[in-house]
Parts: C-alpha cells; sequence; structure tokens
C-alpha cells in the first residue's frame, strides 16, 4: 500500500510572500475624476452620451522604475459565460466569451514623462485625460455575420453598464439591475505602465503595474418600432379568448376576449428625473353571448407584472435572440425575473351593448349601455391621446351574426410605473447580450361557490428607452437637419426625362383651363426650329417642361 504523502505549506506561504514584494514593487496608481457627483440623484458617477469623463492619473513609486510607455484608454467589455449541462460529460463545461467592443486612448504630452524614462522614488506624476462617451461604436465592433442591417446598427450602438453591483445604485443605497452572473458589462479607465524588452526574434511588452477605475454608463436609447410578433411564438401574446362558464357543470354563456397593443416606451429621464416613470397601456375586452339573454361577466382584479429577460451568448448572434432558439443551442441561454407592479380592481368597468341596429343606424353608432350603471370617464385618459380609445376587440372564433349578432365591448387603461426599489437599463442588443421587457397581465373573473375562479392572460412587450443629454439631442437634431438638406439638394439635382407628347393629349390646356382656350399666364405654345408640338415655354423663366 503507497504510503500517503502531505505536501508542505511553505511553498504556497513562500510563492505569497514573494508575490506582496513584487506588488510592493510595482508603481501606485490612482485615478481620479473631475467630477464625482452622480445623475439620477445616485452617489456613483455616471455619464451619459456625449458626457466628458475628465480626470487625472497620479503615479508615484518607492524605488526607481524604468518604463517606456504609459498608457491612458476608455474601455468597454463584455464578458459572458454559459454553463452547459448534459447527460454525456464530454458535453458539459462553461463556455465563456469576453468582448472589448470599445476603446479610445488618450494621446500623450511627451513633455509631461521624464527624461530618461524613470519614475524617481518618492516624486509623484500626474497626467490629465479627457474622453467623450460616444453615440455610436465603429463597424469593427460588429465584425461577424447577422441577417439584415437593423440588427447591425442594434449591435453598434453603445450599451448601458450592466452586473456591476458596486455601479448600480439611486439615492444613496445599491440596487438590483436584474442581471444574472453570466452577464456583465462593463466600462473603465484603465492606466497601464509597461516596458518593452528588445530580443533576437522579437520584442516583448512587459506591464509593470495596472489600474483601472469603473465607470457608470447611462447611453441614451431612442425607442424603436413595434416589434413584429409571430404568433406562432410564445414569445408574446397580445390576444386571447375563453369561455365562460356560471357553473362548473353549467352550458357556457358566451366568450370572453382580451386583447392588446405594444405601449409607448418607458422613457428614462436625463437628469432629475420625476417620480415615476409611467406609460400607458390599453386592453380591450369583448363578450359574445350564446344568446341575447347572456350579460357580460362579473370582472375582478387585473394584476400586472413586468418580465425582465437577460440573454447571453458565448458566441456572437446574428439574429434577435429568442427563448425558442435557447433550447437546442448550447451557446445561448436566458434568465428572466419577474418584478410585481400594481394589482387594481376592475369590477366597476362599464360594458358597452353592440346591436345590429346601433351598429347599421345611419343617425347614430353610439352603443347602448349593458346595464343601469354609467359610463365613467377615467382620469388615466388625460393626455394619452396616442391611446386610439375607438379600437375594439375583433370578434371571437365562437361569434356567429346569425346565431347572435349582439355583443359586449370595454376597455381598460393599465398604468405602467417602474419601481424605485430596482434598477432599470434601457432595452439593447449587442454581439453577446441583450435586455427585453414583457407586461405581464392577469384578469380574474368573479368567482362564487358555482362558479370557479377563470383567468385571462396575456404577455405585452414594452421597451425602456433613456433620454440623451441637451447636447446630444441638438447633435441629433443638426445631424437630421443636414441630412434632410442633402435629400433636398438630391432631388433637385435629379435628372428629369423629357418625352414627346401623343397626339391624344393635345389640347388638354384648353380642355382643362375652361376659359376658351387661353394657356396658362406666363406660358405660350411655341413650335420651335424642331417643330415639335406638345411643348410650352414658361416666358418669365425660360424653362422648358412637357405640356
Amino acid at each position: 500500500m503507497p504510503a500517503i504523502s502531505f505536501q508542505s505549506p511553505r511553498p504556497l506561504a513562500l510563492d505569497l510572500k514573494m508575490r506582496n514584494i513584487s506588488l510592493l514593487n510595482k508603481p501606485h496608481i490612482d485615478v481620479q475624476l473631475n467630477r464625482t457627483e452622480g445623475i439620477y440623484g445616485e452617489y456613483i458617477t455616471s455619464f451619459v452620451t456625449l458626457d466628458q469623463i475628465e480626470g487625472m492619473v497620479h503615479i508615484s513609486a518607492k524605488h526607481d522604475t524604468k518604463f517606456d510607455d504609459i498608457e491612458i484608454a476608455f474601455v468597454g467589455i463584455t464578458k459572458t459565460f454559459v454553463d452547459r449541462l448534459s447527460a454525456a460529460p464530454t458535453l458539459s463545461g462553461r463556455a465563456e466569451a469576453t468582448h472589448r467592443f470599445l476603446r479610445l486612448i488618450q494621446p500623450m504630452n511627451p513633455d509631461l514623462f521624464p527624461t530618461p524614462r524613470i519614475l524617481e522614488a518618492g516624486r509623484t506624476y500626474s497626467f490629465p485625460f479627457t474622453f467623450v462617451v460616444p453615440d455610436r461604436l465603429l463597424p469593427r465592433a460588429c465584425p461577424h455575420r447577422v441577417r439584415n442591417d437593423h440588427i447591425r446598427e442594434q449591435h453598434l450602438q453603445l450599451p448601458p453598464s450592466l452586473g456591476e453591483a458596486e455601479l448600480s445604485g439611486y439615492g444613496g443605497k445599491l440596487l438590483d439591475d436584474l442581471a444574472p452572473e453570466m452577464a456583465k458589462i462593463t466600462y473603465a479607465v484603465r492606466v497601464t505602465i509597461s516596458r518593452t524588452k528588445e530580443r533576437e526574434d522579437d520584442d516583448i511588452e512587459t506591464i509593470i503595474a495596472e489600474k483601472s477605475r469603473k465607470i457608470r454608463i447611462k447611453p441614451s436609447f431612442d425607442e424603436h418600432p413595434p416589434l413584429s410578433i409571430n404568433p406562432a411564438e410564445d414569445e408574446y401574446s397580445l390576444r386571447t379568448e375563453k369561455s365562460v362558464r356560471r357553473g362548473l357543470l353549467r352550458p357556457k354563456t358566451g366568450r370572453l376576449v382580451m386583447e392588446s397593443a405594444q405601449p409607448r416606451a418607458l422613457m428614462l429621464p436625463h437628469r432629475n428625473p420625476d417620480p415615476m416613470v409611467t406609460t400607458m397601456l390599453r386592453v380591450n375586452l369583448r363578450f359574445d353571448p350564446v344568446d341575447e339573454a347572456q350579460e357580460p361577466p362579473k370582472l375582478c382584479n387585473l394584476v400586472s407584472k413586468m418580465k425582465v429577460t437577460t440573454f447571453f451568448a458565448s458566441a456572437p448572434r446574428h439574429v434577435v435572440p429568442v427563448r425558442a432558439n435557447t433550447q437546442m443551442d448550447f451557446s445561448q441561454g436566458f434568465h428572466a425575473q419577474t418584478v410585481p407592479l400594481a394589482q387594481r380592481c376592475v369590477s366597476n368597468i362599464a360594458w358597452m351593448r353592440h346591436t345590429p341596429s346601433s351598429r347599421n343606424s345611419s343617425t347614430s353608432t353610439t352603443p347602448e349601455p349593458s346595464s343601469p350603471i354609467e359610463r365613467r370617464d377615467s382620469a388615466l385618459s388625460n393626455g394619452s391621446a396616442s391611446l386610439d380609445l375607438t379600437h375594439q376587440a375583433s370578434a371571437s372564433s365562437a361569434y356567429s351574426e346569425d346565431r347572435c349578432a349582439t355583443y359586449h365591448t370595454a376597455h381598460v387603461l393599465v398604468p405602467i410605473s417602474l419601481p424605485p426599489t430596482k434598477n432599470f437599463v434601457p432595452t439593447f442588443h449587442t454581439c453577446l447580450i441583450s435586455r427585453v421587457y414583457a407586461i405581464s397581465l392577469h384578469l380574474s373573473l368573479a368567482s362564487s361557490k358555482a362558479s370557479p375562479s377563470q383567468t385571462l392572460s396575456l404577455r405585452v412587450p414594452i421597451q425602456i428607452a433613456q433620454e440623451g443629454s441637451p447636447a446630444h439631442e441638438h447633435a441629433r437634431r443638426m445631424s437630421m437637419r443636414m441630412e434632410e438638406a442633402g435629400w433636398e439638394v438630391d432631388e433637385v439635382f435629379e435628372p428629369r426625362r423629357m418625352t414627346v407628347v401623343g397626339e391624344e393629349v393635345l389640347g388638354r390646356n384648353e380642355a382643362l383651363g375652361g376659359s376658351g382656350g387661353e394657356q396658362p399666364p406666363g406660358y405660350e405654345v411655341f413650335g420651335g426650329a424642331a417643330g415639335v408640338p406638345g411643348y410650352t415655354r414658361n416666358v418669365g423663366f425660360g424653362v422648358m417642361v412637357v405640356g
């Protein structure tokens, strides 16, 4: 039986001592920012699009240290990992990915470097730096293949900071940004002191000391058009319908339809936000009874929740990620978390009764109330001009005018507000990480002993956008004006095609003018040297056009 040997801890302790000695001999780097206050009232220093990141780098050494170069850079890095769990041990494991999508280098003034390039002991060297948070990334940040240009544009937009617990806060306390450990986006000012050793075959660059100062970035994000949803996929559900019963063993009284559409985006303000970031969502209801005698069901509560989904991958993606694609692709994964929003009672909602006479009447199209309770104007509809208050839910699958042409409609305006207990980032898509949001709505019907509770559910996509700084908004407006001016110039110099007019349109000016064949003011018919009929000439400007 072989003897069991124990390794002495002395080599490990010796390694730790040598490491501590090497760290003590390295130069000390201190990165200071000129602006220490944060936006949104938090104690964390944050920057938005086109903000200037200014500060100083102070370097000191305990011993004389030779160096060749000092680099100050503003970098953005994405890190992800995906755990592959499989019954086969060869397929299991962890796949990691790192993507440096941003690297801005500060030009250094050679006069600030000591001559010779030696950091003297006991002396502090200071180097200023200035960076501007870019609006977009360079095309080389997304070199892989994508399905279309729209996805490329999304990948080239600067993503927000994500997954850094010490940089996610508001109001003097840390808040959860709902990011998993598998996805992280980090921005930092990185200082590197290096020395190059010359060799016969190649030069080797050695890093003497390195220091990073993490920074929170909140880039601006515009509101994108509503998503094109495929009904065959279960990612979102904008419409649902269910049969309604008065009791468990009783026949059906009709079919209830619940549908909605993607609301306007939740806009995060630039600075000094309002108490609540709110948007409005409209839910349309329709009840198709089996006969004229059936009344709409009594509603109970409407519960709203926000589902936050973070997609991550270990390989670049060429399409917008969906949950269905992550099941068979081991290089992708997602993390979903639900945040409760509100619960409101909708038992007093007023139904509208629609009959064939009210729909076909030429004098009035106002539906009749289905109950003696008068319909009340919702205070939530004030200022909601973007909502289509005239839209109604379409008929259910069981609706038939031959059997019962009467139906009932109603709508509910649901305010969506972001809770202040979480730190929400805008909706974004990068090569490796994506963040999307959806609103889950659960409508419950009033229940009794004879009829069990019934629930209808929807999952509606919603966007979170981010306002830009005043400088960014001004630059964007100027860019749009220059683009429009370019279109106008191109339109002026666009070539015109001159053709001979046929005999069938000759004399049309006299027919349309109605003034005895007189030409419009400033025009006269001419034959010219070529004798081509059908042309008119503007006498005032000398422009020839087709008559």
